[in-house]
């Protein structure tokens, strides 16, 4: 299968499948409080078997073509990853995500995918909308989305019961041709 190089440092970005099941338990357990902070992804993977139907929750929708699971490799081991959700290639929009495990942080990791990501969906797929939904307190991710280049559009206020909380969520987006332009300055400005 692929795995593209997000660098030197030994990270790739790779499909997370259901067969990496024991691999994605195991990270998870590494990382599950700080990825559990905000958002109860993979929360009900708890061994092997519920960790593989969650990965195959995944593959399922990535054969609809609604959404897909992408896995961080850092020398070998899974520490996180970026996804599609809400992806829907006739209205030219989807909604991405990512999470990481505690020791994976500050690497620029998510950023790096998140390029190869979203140059894939705008630029392969015809996205024109690329949006970031992210919890009010969730600064490392809103950071990520702001250094992307995504525009906040506004805030959901308390829409996402979470934790006995109502949280509030940001909305950011970037369209296609702001993606583009942001990728045009970001090669002139690199040579």
């Amino acid at each position: 299968m692929y795995a593209i190089s997000l660098g030197d440092d030994g990270a790739e970005l790779r499909p997370l499948e259901p067969w990496h099941a024991e691999e994605f338990l195991a990270h998870l357990e590494r990382g599950r409080e700080f990825v559990n902070e905000f958002i109860p992804f993979g929360a009900k993977a708890v061994d092997p078997p519920t960790a593989r139907e969650a990965l195959q929750r995944y593959a399922d929708m990535r054969a609809a073509d609604t959404a897909s699971l992408h896995g961080l490799w850092l020398d070998g081991t899974l520490v996180g990853g970026v996804l599609f959700l809400n992806f829907d290639a006739e209205q030219a929009n989807c909604e991405v995500g990512c999470w990481l495990e505690p020791a994976a942080t500050g690497r620029g990791l998510v950023s790096r995918a998140m390029r190869v990501l979203i140059d894939f969906a705008v630029e392969r797929r015809g996205i024109h909308r690329v949006e970031w939904v992210a919890s009010a307190g969730n600064t490392n991710s809103l950071n990520v989305a702001r250094r992307l280049g995504f525009t906040r559009d506004g805030v959901r206020r308390e829409a996402y019961p979470y934790g006995g909380v109502r949280h509030d969520l940001e909305v950011w987006s970037v369209l296609a041709q702001e993606w583009r332009a942001a990728r045009a300055r970001a090669a002139h400005d690199d040579h």
